[in-house]
């Protein structure tokens, strides 16, 4: 079991096709990394505004998005981005499938990721999402290790990008030489590089992590894939 013949690889989850990604799109192009982006088909539209820190931001429109991921993954994040936890069976269903349905015409790909919104999952919200094709689902708990999981539908990241230990991660990451798969999973949301003004501190990070022959790059899909072989 490995990623294409490598032990280690990286992979990244950004969450609501806001406006930012287009920036965040740039730096994975620059640094040949792959990301998984979690979009909510029902709500893509400038008029989806908020602040982050004082700063703006707001969702991409739906007649602007189409290449704006060129080259990465997409999965949904239910239509609406509502509290998971909170919806009737039905409610569940439309949220779920709705979102699938409308991604796959929007992007010409097969959806089989996800990303719980608010972080909200449980018995109940895995059962629509298996039900629906879903193959795995991102939370937001950090494991801060790179061990293999084995339960996609419950996937735990290994840090969020603005965690304090992301370097210190790194480095751990890159000079490690181990005889079973690692995986780097980071997650945000790119809002926060605005709203923390942290963008300079993640692109040396992306430079960081990026361009080493014993690492793959890939997608989720890309990733999980690869320990299938």
């Amino acid at each position: 079991m490995s990623f294409g013949g490598k032990m280690k690889a990286v992979t990244f989850s950004y969450d609501d096709g806001i406006f930012q990604d287009i920036r965040l799109v740039g730096i994975f192009k620059k640094y040949g990394l792959k990301c998984t982006f979690n979009l909510n088909s029902g709500i893509m539209t400038n008029d989806s505004k908020w602040e982050c820190c004082g700063k703006p931001t707001f969702r991409i429109n739906k007649s602007e998005i189409a290449d704006v991921y060129t080259g990465h993954e997409i999965a949904m994040h239910f239509l609406t981005h509502p509290h998971p936890a909170e919806l009737s069976d039905d409610e569940l269903q439309k949220e779920i499938a709705e979102d699938i349905k409308n991604l796959e015409v929007l992007f010409n790909q097969k959806i089989v990721g996800s990303a719980y919104p608010y972080g909200e999952y449980d018995e109940r919200i895995i059962s629509a999402l298996k039900r629906n094709g879903i193959k795995y689902a991102r939370t937001v708990e950090s494991t801060y290790n790179f061990n293999i999981q084995h339960n996609l539908l419950e996937f735990k990241p290994t840090c969020h990008h603005n965690d304090d230990r992301l370097m210190e991660l790194a480095e751990e990451f890159v000079s490690s030489k181990p005889d079973k798969p690692m995986l780097f999973y980071i997650w945000g949301h790119s809002y926060e590089f605005d709203g923390y003004e942290n963008w300079e501190m993640f692109e040396q990070f992306c430079k960081y992590i990026s361009n080493r022959d014993d690492i793959f790059y890939g997608t989720n899909t890309e990733v999980f894939e690869q320990l299938d072989t």
